[in-house]
This record gives C-alpha cells, sequence and structure tokens, in this order.
C-alpha cells in the first residue's frame, strides 16, 4: 500500500505543543488506536513547509 491507497478509515489529527517543548501531532483512529508522534520545533517546522509544497502540487492535479 502506498500514499495513494486510498482506505475506508476514519481518524482525527490533533496537533499542537507539549509541556516538555516538542510539537505533538495526535492521530485517534475511531478503532480505538492512538498515535502520537512528537517533534523539535525545527523538525515540526520542516514538516509544515513539506505540507505546503505537497498542497502545492496537489492543486496542480487534473481530477
Amino acid at each position: 500500500m502506498g500514499i495513494n491507497t486510498e482506505r475506508d478509515i476514519e481518524a482525527n489529527l490533533q496537533i499542537g505543543p507539549t509541556d516538555l517543548g516538542m510539537v505533538r501531532l495526535f492521530i485517534e483512529a475511531t478503532n480505538g488506536l492512538e498515535i502520537p508522534m512528537d517533534f523539535a520545533p525545527d523538525e515540526a517546522r520542516e514538516i509544515a513547509e513539506e505540507i505546503l509544497a505537497a498542497a502545492k502540487v496537489a492543486e496542480g492535479v487534473k481530477r
């Protein structure tokens, strides 16, 4: 399975700072699965840049 493979899974994404100075991406799926991912601020900025770059490319995709 790759990034283009669709799945019938619902999930909730929360993003925020932790009390330890990290940025947490917290994914909670409807099946009870919880995935906390912590990143240093510089890593979080890199991820944000990747998301913005992907959004820019996605805007140019013809459907």
